[in-house]
């Protein structure tokens, strides 16, 4: 069974909510029989890139807040991670554009890497304050996971993998999605935002189950022959 997330690198929530969901799918026991694909999707496609601030400085210019205030709203989310186990440093988060942390995700997907490239990209961002804009870090960051870094390098120095990030974005579009993260199952179910880990597990087994059934039916062997149809045509 397939299970598609749409995520933006800079989205804390996103964070928390793959961790949320990874409690729940080990809770679940069926990781051995669920393929989990990341999307991309961008907050804030006019982001441009400045090393010189973090995000609370940032927030604080771009919504009229004080920064006071910034760092408060940043301190309650920080508090959410905690108690899943992820330390958020907002202070040093760098405001960078994220299309090219998601043409790298899309790289190391084609390689089955998806998943650690998004951890690997979270935790440069919101704990460790790195540019995930910047190749440099993006090619230490992949050839940690295992990706070769020429490879990353010849895709960051063109255009390879836009289209892809693009399609994953106006595939959201035309699904109503109008915020991360957001999870949908079996192409049935969608779970809006960090969910509590019951609500996770709660979907997740009933989508399963409903898949199991669907591709557990028996298959025939057909002979052709005349028969006579519902709508009264016999032939």
């Amino acid at each position: 069974m397939k299970i598609e997330i749409w995520s933006d690198v800079m989205c804390p929530f996103c964070y928390i909510g793959k961790r949320r969901f990874e409690a729940a799918l080990q809770q679940s026991g069926h990781q051995g029989e669920i393929e989990v694909e990341w999307k991309s999707f961008q907050l804030n496609p006019y982001m441009k890139t400045d090393p010189s601030i973090n995000i609370n400085q940032y927030l604080a210019e771009a919504k009229g807040w004080t920064l006071d205030y910034a760092r408060q709203m940043n301190d309650h989310v920080t508090q959410m991670a905690a108690e899943v186990g992820l330390t958020y440093n907002f202070d040093k988060s760098v405001v960078a554009n994220s299309f090219n942390a998601h043409r790298f995700s899309h790289l190391a997907k084609k390689h089955g890497l998806g998943d650690k490239a998004e951890e690997a990209l979270f935790n440069a961002y919101f704990t460790n304050g790195l540019n995930i804009d910047d190749q440099d870090t993006l090619i230490k960051l992949g050839t940690a996971i295992g990706l070769d870094a020429a490879e990353i390098k010849q895709v960051l120095d063109t255009d390879a993998y836009a289209d892809d990030v693009k399609n994953d974005i106006n595939e959201a579009q035309q699904l109503g999605i109008r915020g991360v993260p957001f999870f949908v199952l079996n192409n049935k179910y969608g779970i809006s935002g960090a969910q509590a880990v019951p609500v996770f597990l709660e979907t997740i087994e009933k989508s399963f189950s409903e898949w199991q059934l669907e591709n557990n039916k028996p298959s025939l062997t057909i002979i052709e022959g005349d028969t006579c149809s519902p709508d009264g045509d016999c032939g």
